[in-house]
């Protein structure tokens, strides 16, 4: 029998099972209502549902082209340039994907060298470090400023060097729910040009802002657009996140780059799902509808809490809410966190796992992407701590 020595040498020594696993495993042990992991507990559209079905029986059950089934590239195309008015190329310019985190790590691969630097923002979803890390690359972080969880663009100015590669930007931001506005885009437009610097955009939320907001994707920008690569998901948007589907777009030269790595990792998405996708987006209102309907969420959660000792600042997207417990407890987040799912049977994120070195802000995650019994319960449980 072979036997290893205890020490094996990795390329991520420090770094444990994702956050929202240990939450959501906790939760299952102590039997807990799970807001922790951004996952609904609500049903799929019985149509997409059943489209899919169809496609299965029609037999598309094989491999996908590899860069994603010819019409449901067009059919992203034309949602793209109807909401921003930005034209991309379904051969040569959109990719489907395992899921927007594949996308993630895709683009990261393919332009992320030994020793290149890459701005990441914090608080910033649990991927984006290790995916640099793991090509290589050196994490260079920039702490969004509270208590609106805005970028400070002259840090930014400060931090970009002769070796900067690639800033990860997202909006709307998970896990706070700020969002990117015109001038944020046109601030990172002009620190961007006449660089080599890539853009890479995760907009995977691009659907859900609240009070009359827009979306401000770095496809409205042509200056940015030309070295950006922007991730969406299909399963952030229609409630589906265990299919793993999204897609990434990008100009052609990107995207030529970005393929060479996206068909080694997983060669193509699922296929059926990629048929259904695409008779399912001739409809707008599938995806149109989904701000007010996630706000109507949003607000019931907040109502539902108001009469607690937590406090917080409405998201402007997202389906996450920030609750403050500064009121309540000084303990570490991890540890509050911990507390509330053992002692109460609701689990959520602290928001210190989304900092690479840690942090302490007395901030938890909430998912209100649930039911209205199930954030009832949740939200009786927190206004009688």
């Amino acid at each position: 029998m072979m036997h290893f020595p205890d020490s094996i040498s990795t390329k991520l020594p420090n770094t444990g099972i994702s956050i929202f696993a240990v939450m959501t495993q906790l939760a299952r042990e102590h039997e807990a209502i799970n807001l922790s992991q951004g996952f609904p507990d609500f049903a799929v559209s019985p149509v997409l549902i059943e489209l899919v079905a169809k496609h299965m029986r029609k037999g598309h059950n094989q491999y996908a082209p590899m860069p994603g089934v010819p019409a449901l590239r067009e059919a992203i195309a034309v949602k793209t340039e109807r909401l921003y008015g930005a034209s991309y190329d379904p051969q040569q310019e959109i990719t489907v994907t395992a899921g927007a985190t594949q996308g993630i790590y895709a683009a990261i691969t393919a332009f992320v060298k030994e020793e290149d630097e890459v701005i990441v923002f914090e608080p910033a979803y649990d991927s984006y470090i290790p995916a640099v890390k793991l090509n290589g690359g050196v994490a260079i972080t920039c702490k969004l400023k509270a208590p609106d969880f805005s970028v400070d663009w002259e840090e930014v100015k400060r931090l970009v060097s002769n070796r900067t590669r690639m800033i990860i930007i997202n909006s709307p931001h998970n896990p706070t729910g700020s969002l990117l506005k015109k001038e944020d885009l046109l601030q990172l437009e002009r620190l961007v040009n006449n660089s080599g610097i890539i853009v890479l955009s995760d907009e995977v939320y691009e659907h859900i802002l609240f009070d009359e907001q827009q979306h401000e994707s770095v496809c409205r920008y042509p200056g940015l657009a030309q070295r950006s690569l922007v991730c969406c998901s299909f399963g952030k948007t229609f409630h589906a996140t265990g299919w793993k589907t999204g897609y990434v777009v990008a100009p052609a030269n990107l995207m030529t780059e970005f393929r060479k790595t996206h068909q080694f990792m997983v060669f193509c998405a699922n296929a059926p799902i990629q048929h259904a996708l695409a008779e399912f987006l001739q409809d707008p209102g599938h995806y149109e509808g989904l701000g007010p309907f996630f706000q109507t969420k949003r607000d019931y959660f907040l109502q539902a809490v108001e009469a607690s000792r937590f406090t917080y600042t409405p998201a402007g997207g997202t389906y996450f809410q920030l609750l403050d417990y500064s009121a309540v407890s000084d303990e570490e987040e991890m540890d509050f966190a911990r507390w509330l799912v053992k002692e109460h049977k609701l689990a959520a994120v602290p928001t210190a796992s989304f900092y690479n070195k840690g942090h302490n802000d007395h901030l938890l995650r909430f998912c209100f992407a649930k039911s209205e019994e199930t954030l009832k319960k949740a939200a009786d449980i927190l206004c009688n701590i």
